[in-house]
């Protein structure tokens, strides 16, 4: 039996949703102390090769936990079952948090990792952005966009 199956059965939806929610609002809340590094390189008190990552790892702290709740918000609309719903929510988990991790690591690195070059830290981060940012955030975006494909399930169909 699989992980996301197991965890399914494990989880009712209401304590899926309570769980993406509450990783969402510490990864909001962890994107809003990353304020702190910008501040520190924007007013170069810290100096990076590449200033704006700051600013991108910010605004992917807050923007990924946004989509953490709005996954939450809406798992019980989707037509999908509980493990399926579990799966979507460990693949949006690990693209919101690897995107806010893999983004400031580059941005102290001073690397973008947007493409394969000489350079092995680059690369480095290239590779992790890939297996876990671009990878899971494309899959976990078409499946819960997927989704909402005709009516949701009825919640008496649901495992509690």
């Amino acid at each position: 039996m699989e992980w996301a199956s197991l965890a399914g059965m494990l989880l009712g939806t209401d304590e899926l949703q309570h769980r993406v929610a509450r990783s969402g609002a510490w990864l909001f809340a962890i994107g809003l102390v990353t304020g702190f590094w910008v501040a520190l390189v924007v007013t170069e008190k810290v100096v990076v090769p590449i200033p704006r990552l700051a600013l991108a790892a910010h605004l992917n702290g807050l923007l990924g936990g946004l989509w953490l709740i709005a996954v939450a918000a809406t798992l019980d609309r989707l037509r999908y079952g509980l493990a399926g719903r579990t799966r979507l929510a460990i693949f949006v988990v690990i693209a919101t948090w690897g995107n806010w991790l893999l983004t400031l690591i580059a941005s102290i690195l001073g690397v973008r990792g947007l493409e394969y070059t000489d350079d092995m830290r680059n690369n480095a981060v290239a590779i992790l952005l890939d297996i876990f940012v671009v990878l899971p955030s494309l899959v976990a975006a078409f499946v819960w966009a997927w989704g909402f494909r005709g009516p949701s399930r009825p919640r008496s169909e649901l495992p509690h």
